[in-house]
């Protein structure tokens, strides 16, 4: 009877040690088929766009194709609400922008974005563009400030809807400005820009590449930039921050995360892999030609500690802001 137990202990061992080898063994051979990069944007978009750049150069790099796959809905929740589901392999991503911590802050997810991903690598990073009416008899931020608050809640600013990160950019601003201005919101980036340039409206966070050609024209002023420096297509327009209001920082980021579980091994090389691919000269043309550089390079480590800093910001923003869901 001992002998026997002896014998089903030493099978359950050896089972245990085999079961771990194939493990290791697949997260070293890793990739050995396509992968399947979601988000939850349609077609187009610059998540979209930027995401096909990096799947492109990602399966360049590791010898196997990164598919693509559009998954629009919920406001990005179907898509993560995929890739949390998802079989923790590696073989299922999701790229998202800092909506997937805003998604979390307002519980628009049933689950926790911070323990039901793991954080991969930032990719890109785009700052937006403060613009005005050209009506509006400002040429600074400081000016800005001046004017608003000469006239309390005659300027109004549109943003493409209640709770996305634009609006909580310009929740911060107003905090750390204390002016007195009117949020009109739409259903989505394009109507307020063409609100704006009606005069229906007076301000707006947008991007670059929205705002560009309409700047051009003379149909829109710009102000600032919300990045942490300036762009070098714009080298004389300055940043917020170095515009009296020292750290205001409002970037359009996008990054990859794998479902929690995902082997340590397979998350290392791929974030090696994206470091490489999205640092790569040809790669910062591509970028640099929408306004956006590729991302800092990040561990997973840090790149998780700075999500877990960054969302407890946003939770305070919010409360502060008291932004709920409509």
């Amino acid at each position: 009877m001992v002998a026997c137990c002896h014998t089903a202990v030493v099978l359950a061992c050896f089972t245990c040690i085999t079961g771990l080898a194939h493990a290791q063994g697949r997260s070293s051979d890793y990739p050995t088929r396509p992968i399947r990069v979601i988000i939850g944007i349609a077609p187009g978009g610059g998540l979209d766009t930027i995401t096909r750049v990096a799947s492109q150069k990602l399966s360049e790099r590791i010898g196997q194709t990164a598919v693509v796959d559009n998954r629009p809905g919920g406001g990005t929740v179907l898509a993560s609400d995929l890739v949390q589901a998802a079989p923790p392999d590696g073989y299922t991503l999701l790229c998202a922008s800092e909506t997937i911590m805003l998604n979390g802050v307002l519980k628009r997810t049933k689950y926790d974005v911070r323990t039901a991903f793991v954080p991969i690598a930032p990719i890109s990073s785009q700052p937006y563009i403060l613009v005005v009416n050209p009506s509006v008899p400002v040429t600074t931020v400081k000016d800005l400030i001046a004017y608003a608050k000469a006239r309390p809640r005659a300027l109004s600013f549109g943003t493409p809807g209640i709770g996305t990160m634009i609006h909580i950019g310009w929740e911060r601003l107003i905090a750390m400005t204390k002016i007195d201005v009117v949020h009109v919101p739409y259903k989505g980036g394009a109507p307020a820009v063409i609100d704006l340039m009606s005069g229906e409206i007076q301000m707006v966070i947008t991007t670059t590449i929205t705002a560009g050609p309409h700047m051009k024209s003379g149909k829109l002023k710009a102000i600032a930039m919300t990045g942490p420096k300036r762009l070098a297509i714009l080298p004389d327009l300055p940043t917020i921050s170095e515009s009296g209001l020292p750290g205001f920082e409002l970037t359009n980021s996008y990054a990859f995360f794998a479902p929690a579980g995902t082997p340590l091994a397979i998350v290392m090389k791929l974030n090696a892999a994206l470091i490489q691919v999205m640092n790569a000269p040809e790669t910062r043309k591509v970028l640099a030609n929408d306004g956006a550089e590729a991302a800092a390079p990040q561990t997973p480590g840090e790149f998780k500690a700075r999500f877990a800093r960054e969302y407890v910001e946003l939770e305070k923003t919010i409360a502060g802001a008291n932004i709920k869901l409509q």
